[in-house]
Parts: C-alpha cells; sequence; structure tokens
C-alpha cells in the first residue's frame, strides 16, 4: 500500500468562456472567476492536457501539474495505484458544466473512426448536480430518423426535431458513450467525468453566432461517420445501489456520508477523484464544500477525510471494476 503523506490532492481549477455559459460557478459554487462578466461554462477541475494542466495547490506537491505526477514513476505508482491504465496521459478528465443556453448538438468519435479523423474517441458520463425547471437533455435520435432526414433537416436548420429530448431532475445521471448524439439543455449545472480528449463534432448550433460574433464551425462530414443511428431513444439511467457507470474507462459511485463519518470505508484504499455534490467533507485544516474536487490517493490514510456537520454527499471515480 502507499505511504502518500496526505488523504487528499487538491487542484486549481481552469475555467473556460463558452457562448452558452453562465455565472454559476460564482454565484452557485462561490468560485472566483476570472473576470466579473463573462459567460464561463466549463471548469476544468481534473485535467492533464497541454492546454489545460492541473496544479496542485496545496501540500507536499504544491506547485507540480497532474502531468508531471502521472510521468513521474515514483508518484504514479504512490498515488494512482498498480490498477492505473498504462497510458502515456493521465485517462480522465473531469469537468463542471453550466448551461444557461443550449449547448451545440454534437457526437464524440468512436475509437474506431477517431484516429482517421484526426481526433481521439471521448465517452463521457453526466451528473445532473441542479437542473431548473423544464430543463432536459438532448439524446440520441427520435424514432424514425435516417442519416438522410438527419443530413436534409441539418441543411435546413433544423436539425433539434431528430433528437431526442429527455425532461431531467437533479441528482440523475446519463452515460455518453462515443458515437452518441448529444447536447445539455439550458439551465444545468452538470459534472462531467470523461475520457481525457478534447474531440467533439459539431452537427448543429441552434442557428446562433459564437462569442466573436460570427457563426461557429460544423463538422457535418465528420459527425455523420461517427453517429450511431441505431442510438435511439435512449432515457436516464438508474443507479444500481452506489453504481452509476462502469464502463471500460472508469467506474463512477455515489455515495453519503453522516456527519463526522469518514471516507474509509467507501474509499476502500482506492485512488479516487471525489466530487462533493451537497454537504461538505474535512481533511485536516481544509473544508471542501459543493462543487469542489480532489484526488484521495491509492492507500493513503482515508481516516483523515471525514464528512462535516451537515454529512456528504459525493461521487467517487476510480478505475474500471476497481
Amino acid at each position: 500500500m502507499s505511504n502518500f503523506p496526505e488523504p487528499i490532492i487538491r487542484f486549481s481549477p481552469i475555467y473556460q468562456m463558452r457562448v452558452w455559459g453562465g455565472r454559476v460557478l460564482h454565484s452557485r459554487l462561490g468560485r472566483q472567476l476570472p473576470d466579473d462578466k463573462s459567460p464561463f461554462g466549463e471548469s476544468w477541475d481534473i485535467s492533464a492536457r497541454k492546454e489545460a494542466d492541473s496544479v496542485v495547490v496545496s501540500g507536499s506537491l504544491r506547485g507540480k501539474t497532474l502531468t508531471q505526477l502521472w510521468e513521474n514513476s515514483e508518484t504514479r505508482s504512490e498515488i494512482f495505484g498498480p490498477l492505473a491504465p498504462n497510458e502515456e496521459q493521465f485517462p480522465l478528465l473531469c469537468k463542471i458544466l453550466d448551461a444557461r443556453d443550449k449547448l451545440s448538438i454534437q457526437v464524440h468519435p468512436p475509437a474506431s473512426v477517431a484516429e482517421q479523423l484526426g481526433g481521439e474517441a471521448k465517452t463521457e458520463v453526466w451528473y445532473v448536480a441542479d437542473a431548473e425547471p423544464g430543463a432536459c437533455l438532448y439524446v440520441g435520435l427520435r424514432e424514425g430518423i435516417a442519416a438522410e432526414e438527419l443530413r436534409a433537416a441539418i441543411e435546413e436548420g433544423t436539425a433539434e426535431v431528430c433528437v431526442h429530448a429527455i425532461p431531467v431532475k437533479t441528482g440523475e445521471h446519463i452515460f455518453i458513450p462515443s458515437g452518441r448524439l448529444h447536447a445539455i439543455g439550458a439551465g444545468l449545472l452538470i459534472y462531467e467525468i470523461q475520457q481525457n480528449s478534447d474531440t467533439t463534432y459539431r452537427v448543429y448550433d441552434w442557428n446562433r453566432p459564437g462569442l466573436d460574433g460570427t457563426m461557429r464551425q460544423l463538422h457535418v462530414k465528420e459527425s455523420m461517420q461517427c453517429i450511431d443511428f441505431e442510438d435511439v431513444e435512449p432515457e436516464m439511467d438508474e443507479p444500481d445501489g452506489v453504481l452509476l457507470t462502469n464502463c471500460k474507462h472508469f467506474r463512477l459511485e455515489t455515495h453519503a456520508l453522516d456527519p463526522g463519518n469518514s471516507a474509509d470505508l467507501q474509499l476502500k484504499g482506492r485512488f479516487a477523484i471525489g466530487i462533493i455534490v451537497q454537504g461538505s467533507m474535512i481533511s485536516g485544516e481544509d473544508t471542501l464544500v459543493e462543487g469542489d474536487f480532489f484526488i484521495a490517493p491509492y492507500g493513503a490514510d482515508s481516516k483523515k477525510l471525514s464528512a462535516g456537520e451537515s454529512g456528504a454527499r459525493w461521487l467517487l471515480t476510480t478505475w474500471p471494476d476497481y
């Protein structure tokens, strides 16, 4: 087991402006955003990409990037454990999405076509942290929609009629495998766990301009090669006890902790990425509240990580089948 000295590692978030974003990261989660007006649609909280590499903000590793921890054989073994995949880059990317307007209707490439298209495969899961009344997700195709109908609707600027809309509530979740046509609707705050990829093919953007006032690029040719046209009218997923999703890329669980109880029996010595959904958790002098992310190193003393005075609900992401 690891002798890592601290029960958690915390990182600085990386904010992304988006035309569909808002200010909920500040108004609800208390985040200090880079400016007072811009629509920040995404916070990349666990990220190991060249353009966005998470930096440790406290403890013995302060100032190190997530990439440095992954590439160093000693810290990789200590933090990520023996079941960590043998991949060149840290394989996961974890975000908060603040959708005040609808995201584009889009698709991520399956592994079978990603390389030939010059992109990266991307499978993800969404956990709905907050949903305004009437909010919905757009996932999969409506019954009877084939490639020809979708292509014609894109050309006519009416592609939304081809996509299946699902009313959604706070606390629900859905798995988005690569190849699934999808969009997040307006009025949603979502925690997203995904493969470490930033490849998105935009099918339709609601006929709106981007932040610079021009229409954003569509990727119709690439999208048509990626969309699973047999994925018709899916519904939201149902939990299996604490298990929300277990795919070949990650495992996602949801847990509740009574006030003062430690996370030891839930972590079970596993490497994990944690996200606070409700309440608070305490690690030494560090208090984590709604929207905070952390890494629990493999084998670290998680008895030092406990729920605050109001208890906690949190999400736990780890390696598949772990």
